[in-house]
């Protein structure tokens, strides 16, 4: 008899890890916070036994979506680390890769960091502001990427054309950074969070070189920052990288866009509200493993809520309102 009551309880632990729900976590490419964020987030699920989490490398914010939106079913649930302009416009179908089918399914679990934008150079490469691209080598990001779209609305505001380039170039942040360090390339963009490993390494290796990096700022005030605020009312705002981080001569003013944590409606409530209460509960683990997850936190997670047409996901919302911080 004792032997046919270890069976049933085996049986019931089986059938409870079954029920876990199977996530798969879009990431980013090598060399950004995107990656290392998201196996970090995995990680933490999978201990907190909430799911059985897996991460996985993409383009970033868009592939990310797209896997959401199409992917999802049979058990498996896609979630994307994603800026918050990147979901907005996948959502309202303003992205052209969601103009038929928007991303309607998506819905906020939590606010992880501010993504700057970076237009790296070095100090011996003469370029100063965005204007004095032209003539250049230039990479804007990979094809269709959160980082390509930012990039392209920033030389708008500027006034400067990606055909008056020397030559575009649409690499990831990895080999931005490495052709940047070769001489191959004069200046990238990079929408990611501070600070990124990639660029990180970029500063260090110039700076046995005998050289400098260089973000070229954006005063929030001027023209090009506009634009790119315009287009993003209250998603995009002004946001200064200390010098400390990247070494650079002086801290640099510039813009930042939100990222934000989604997943598809279809997440049943419980498994929404334990993966945010894993996460928020396992905060030290997550910011010892990243450094951008500092500003990871239900404060900033409490103040998007509204700010977004995308609802937030009703098991995020129990766990803000267990905490106090909506309503």
């Amino acid at each position: 008899m004792k032997r046919v009551f270890i069976l049933i309880g085996l049986a019931a632990l089986g059938l409870g890890l079954a029920q876990k729900p199977k996530v798969v976590i879009g990431t980013g490419s090598t060399g950004g916070v995107f990656f290392y964020y998201g196996t970090a987030l995995a990680d933490i699920l999978n201990k907190a036994g909430v799911a059985e989490a897996q991460p996985v490398q993409t383009g970033g914010s868009y592939d990310n979506l797209q896997l959401l939106r199409d992917r999802t079913g049979g058990g498996t649930y896609y979630c994307a680390l994603t800026t918050t302009d990147s979901a907005y416009v996948a959502y309202t179908g303003e992205e052209p890769r969601f103009k038929d089918k928007p991303a309607k399914n998506q819905r906020v679990l939590f606010y992880m960091y501010p993504s700057f934008i970076h237009l790296v150079t070095t100090e011996k490469s003469g370029i100063k502001v965005v204007q004095d691209l032209k003539g250049k080598r230039v990479s804007t990001g990979q094809p269709g990427s959160s980082t390509e779209n930012l990039a392209l609305l920033v030389l708008q505001g500027a006034g400067v054309k990606p055909e008056s380039f020397a030559k575009r170039e649409r690499l990831p942040v990895a080999e931005g950074a490495k052709a940047l360090a070769e001489g191959t390339l004069d200046a990238f963009f990079w929408v990611g969070g501070v600070p990124t490993s990639s660029i990180v390494e970029l500063s260090q290796t110039l700076s046995r070189k005998g050289d400098r990096i260089y973000l070229v700022p954006i005063d929030p005030k001027s023209t090009t920052a506009q634009v790119a605020m315009k287009k993003f009312p209250g998603l995009v705002d002004p946001y200064t990288v200390p010098k400390s981080v990247y070494n650079t001569r002086t801290d640099v003013r510039g813009l930042a866009t939100g990222n934000i944590v989604v997943c598809p409606d279809t997440l049943p409530a419980e498994a929404g509200y334990a993966i945010v209460k894993a996460v928020f509960e396992n905060l030290d683990t997550l910011r010892t493993a990243v450094a951008a997850a500092k500003d990871t936190s239900l404060e900033a997670t409490a103040r998007l809520h509204g700010r977004l047409p995308i609802p937030f996901h009703p098991g995020a919302e129990r766990y803000l309102k267990e905490k106090g911080l909506i309503k």
